[in-house]
C-alpha cells in the first residue's frame, strides 16, 4: 500500500484533510521522507516524527506535542486519551495549529545531522 493509495480508501470526508496534513508537512519539513508505518501515513527524519490517520469520526495525529507549553495548552480541546490529538470532521478543521504542530513535532521528534 502507497500512501496515496491510503488516502483514497480513506473515508471521503477525509481524504481532502489528509492531503492537506501531508502537502504541509511535506512543505515545512522538506528534508523528511513520506512512509507508511504501522500502516498509516508518516513522515520521518532518522526516525518517524508524525504519524496521520484517518479514522471514523476524526483525523489522529501522534505522537502526544510535548513542548513548547503554549501549544500545549491550545491543543488541549483536541487531546484523546493518551495525548494523541483528534480533529473531529463534524467541527472546523484548524489547519494553523496543525502546522504548529508539525513544526513542534519536527523539532521534538526528527533526527537532523
Amino acid at each position: 500500500m502507497t500512501v496515496e493509495q491510503y488516502i483514497t480508501d480513506a473515508p471521503v470526508q477525509a481524504q481532502p484533510i489528509l492531503r492537506k496534513i501531508r502537502k504541509m508537512t511535506s512543505q515545512q519539513c522538506p528534508a523528511a521522507e513520506e512512509t507508511l508505518s504501522y500502516k498509516i501515513p508518516a513522515f520521518k527524519q532518522g526516525q518517524v516524527f508524525i504519524y496521520y490517520a484517518a479514522f471514523k469520526k476524526h483525523i489522529g495525529i501522534y505522537p502526544p506535542v510535548l513542548k513548547p507549553q503554549e501549544l500545549v495548552e491550545a491543543l488541549v480541546p483536541y487531546r484523546g486519551p493518551k495525548g494523541n490529538l483528534q480533529f473531529p470532521y463534524d467541527k472546523s478543521i484548524p489547519f494553523e495549529l496543525i502546522s504548529k504542530v508539525i513544526d513542534a513535532l519536527y523539532a521534538n521528534y526528527a533526527v537532523r545531522k
